[in-house]
């Protein structure tokens, strides 16, 4: 499985393609599910280009996306986003539209209670277990844990020699993630070392403008479509 992640915390200014509105997400996750992305996670925007958790703008998002395609849609909930945890949770709470997922960064003050929150109100977690953090541990002592819908193991190292081994070093932490599925991804200069070894290991794993404006061989990336048909290609190689 290859999740799109369309936008993350880029801005207009790190290249055209990434998208900003909702008609404009709703138009990049049309064209990355039709070249192969079965999920889509976006960041909602202000109309200045940062991320919110608003009400108004998570529900502008959801809706735009869901005319545009049919398949599982999920929201960050970063604490830049909302740095205090208080105030992230009333977010969640006060949502008209809901997501099918959304992601918590585990080593964020309030994780638990975040998530907590979106599971109380019937949307899934994503637990973004982030390396070189304490994310793992946290998550793996939480009592609500095996209720989560999957793990993301996700790889801060962009050093394209050495994010595979921290990968594999992540995925050893987490270890069997009390039976949750894994999506392993990289970023940046380790997101295509870290994407083939999820396929090798047979890992879902996800890629888009959030986690690197390049294509393989070092050309910008004009599109999240072009990243996922990419990352296919990659994909295929990987597994001969």
């Amino acid at each position: 499985m290859i999740q799109v992640c369309l936008n993350g915390t880029r801005e207009a200014g790190d290249s055209a393609a990434v998208p900003m509105s909702p008609d404009a997400m709703a138009e990049s996750a049309a064209s990355a599910v039709a070249a192969g992305a079965a999920e889509v996670h976006v960041h909602p925007k202000t109309p200045c280009g940062d991320d919110t958790l608003s009400p108004r703008a998570v529900a502008a998002v959801l809706r735009a996306i869901r005319e545009a395609v049919d398949v599982p849609v999920g929201v960050t909930t970063g604490a830049w986003a909302e740095p205090d945890w208080r105030r992230r949770v009333e977010r969640v709470r006060s949502w008209t539209e809901l997501p099918d997922f959304a992601s918590v960064n585990w080593h964020e003050p309030g994780a638990e209670e975040v998530a907590a929150a979106l599971l109380e109100r019937g949307v899934g977690v994503e637990a973004g277990l982030w390396s070189g953090t304490n994310g793992a541990r946290r998550f793996l002592a939480w009592p609500l844990a095996p209720r989560v819908s999957r793990v993301l193991a996700e790889v801060m190292d962009q050093d394209p020699v050495t994010a595979p081994d921290t990968a594999r070093a992540l995925l050893a932490e987490v270890g069997g993630a009390h039976g949750v599925p894994v999506l392993l991804h990289g970023e940046d200069g380790g997101a295509w070392p870290v994407l083939r070894l999820a396929v090798r290991l047979g890992l879902d794993t996800r890629v888009g403008l959030e986690d690197t404006l390049l294509l393989p061989d070092g050309r910008p990336a004009e599109s999240n479509a072009r990243l996922v048909t990419a990352a296919w290609a990659e994909g295929d190689r990987s597994e001969r």
